[in-house]
C-alpha cells in the first residue's frame, strides 16, 4: 500500500468553514503536510476512495446539523467502511464528553476542540499518523505471511499423493490433515514398476515451517533414492546417511517405507521408527509392522532389517501419523491405538477410500476438529 512507503504525511482536512479549512492547510503546509480539503461528507468520501491518505481531520458538525455532530458520527462509520485503518481525528466546536466517547467507540483516534492549539495539534496528528502507518506496515507484513503460508501450503499439498496409483488386486487412499498451515507429515505411493510401487508414511520430529522444510528435503531424497533395485532397508540405510549430513540437531524423522509386488501380492517393508502400521486380517488378527530400526536422521550408522508378509483378499493395511492416535478430546483422553484398530475391525464392506473417510471422520468428531498435531493415512486393501 502506497502509505507503508511514502514519506510526507499526507492528511485529508473536512469541514464546511472555509476560514478553518485555509488555516489548518496553511499550518500543515509549514509543518511539512501535503493536505486536501473536503467541505461535505460526501467530499470526503469521493477523496478517500481515490487517494491513500495517512489521515483524516474532520469536523463533526456540518453544514445540515451543525450541534449534535450525528452527521459526523455517520461519517465516521462511512470511513471505516471504506479504509478500516484510516486514522481519524475530529474537531468540534460543541465538545461533550458523550460525544467523544461516541466518536472513539466508532474508531476514532483522538479528539480536539476548537479553538485548537497549534502545537498540541500537530502533535496529536504526528502521533496518529506514525501509529497509523505502524499499523499499516504491520498488515502489509502479515499479509505477505499469509501469502507465504498458502504458497507452501500448495507446494506442500503437491508433494502428497494427488491420486492412488492404480494397482491390480488392491485398493488405495489416503488424506493428510496438518494442525497449522503446513504439515511435518509424508505420505508416498507411487509406482517404481508396472508391478511394483513403494508405500511411505513419514513424520518430522516438531511442527511448522521448519518440520516442512526438513519433510521437503526427506521427500526429495527419498524420491531420488527408490528403485525397484533396492531394498526397503538398504534404501533406509541410504536415506538415513542422507538426512544425517542435513538434519539439525535433536531433529529426526520416522519413517515406514515399503515396497509391494502387486503379482506376488507381497509387502516388504522396514520400520524405521515409526508407529507400526496395522495389518487387520479376514479373520481379525492384527499385525503391527514393526521391523527395522532407528529413526531416520538421528544416528549416521543406523542399521536396518526389513521383512515380507504375504496380503490376502480382504486383508486392510493402515499406515498413519501418530497425529492419528494422539487427537484428543476435551477430556485430554487421546484417541488411541485400540479406537484406530477397532475402526479397522468395524467396518468391513467397505473400499479403501470409504474407509480412510470413515477413520478420519471418527478422529475428527472424536477431538472436535482441533488437531494438536499433523494427521496423515493411508489406507490399503486387498481385493
Amino acid at each position: 500500500m502506497n502509505t507503508v512507503t511514502v514519506q510526507t504525511p499526507r492528511t485529508l482536512i473536512a469541514d464546511d468553514q472555509p476560514d478553518v479549512l485555509a488555516a489548518l492547510r496553511l499550518l500543515l503546509k509549514g509543518a511539512g503536510y501535503q493536505t486536501e480539503a473536503a467541505d461535505s461528507p460526501k467530499a470526503v468520501l469521493e477523496a478517500i476512495k481515490q487517494q491513500k491518505f495517512d489521515l483524516v481531520l474532520m469536523d463533526l458538525n456540518y453544514a445540515r446539523d451543525t450541534t449534535s455532530g450525528k452527521e459526523g458520527l455517520d461519517l465516521i462509520s462511512s470511513i471505516q467502511a471504506v479504509d478500516h485503518d484510516l486514522p481519524i481525528v475530529v474537531m468540534t466546536a460543541w465538545a461533550t464528553v458523550d460525544l467523544a466517547v461516541e466518536s472513539m467507540r466508532l474508531g476514532v483516534r483522538d479528539f480536539v476542540q476548537k479553538p485548537w492549539e497549534n502545537s498540541r495539534l500537530l502533535k496529536k496528528l504526528r502521533t496518529q499518523i506514525e501509529a497509523g502507518r505502524e499499523r499499516r506496515l504491520q498488515q502489509h507484513r502479515e499479509a505477505e505471511a499469509r501469502l507465504e503460508l498458502d504458497e507452501a501450503r500448495e507446494i506442500q499439498r503437491g508433494l502428497m499423493p494427488r491420486r492412488m496409483p492404480n494397482l491390480r488386486g488392491f485398493s488405495l487412499a489416503s488424506a493428510w490433515q496438518p494442525a497449522h498451515a503446513v504439515s511435518g507429515d509424508y505420505l508416498g505411493a507411487f509406482k517404481l514398476s508396472e508391478s511394483h510401487a513403494a508405500l511411505c508414511v513419514a513424520d518430522v520430529a516438531g511442527k511448522g515451517f521448519p518440520a516442512a522444510l526438513l519433510m521437503s528435503n526427506m521427500q526429495a531424497a527419498l524420491k531420488s533414492l527408490t528403485s525397484e533395485t533396492i531394498a526397503p532397508s538398504g534404501l533406509c540405510v541410504k536415506l538415513n546417511q542422507l538426512m544425517c549430513s542435513n538434519t539439525p540437531l535433536r531433529k529426526f524423522v520416522s519413517c515406514f517405507y515399503s515396497e509391494l509386488d502387486v503379482d506376488k501380492r507381497t509387502l516388504t517393508f522396514t520400520n524405521a521408527g515409526h508407529n507400526p502400521p496395522f495389518l487387520i486380517r479376514r479373520n481379525g488378527e492384527c499385525i503391527r509392522l514393526d521391523e527395522g530400526g532407528p529413526v531416520i536422521g538421528a544416528f549416521c550408522d543406523s542399521k536396518y532389517t526389513q521383512r515380507e508378509i504375504q496380503f490376502h483378499e480382504g486383508d486392510k493395511l493402515l499406515l498413519f501419523t501418530d497425529g492419528v492416535t494422539e487427537a484428543r478430546n476435551a477430556a485430554g483422553e487421546e484417541f488411541g491405538e485400540e479406537r484406530l484398530e477397532q475402526c479397522l475391525r468395524s467396518y468391513r464392506g467397505h473400499n479403501a477410500a470409504e474407509l480412510r473417510t470413515i477413520i478420519l471422520n471418527e478422529v475428527t468428531q472424536f477431538c472436535a476438529g482441533d488437531f494438536d498435531d499433523d494427521a496423515a493415512l493411508m489406507v490399503i486393501i486387498a481385493d
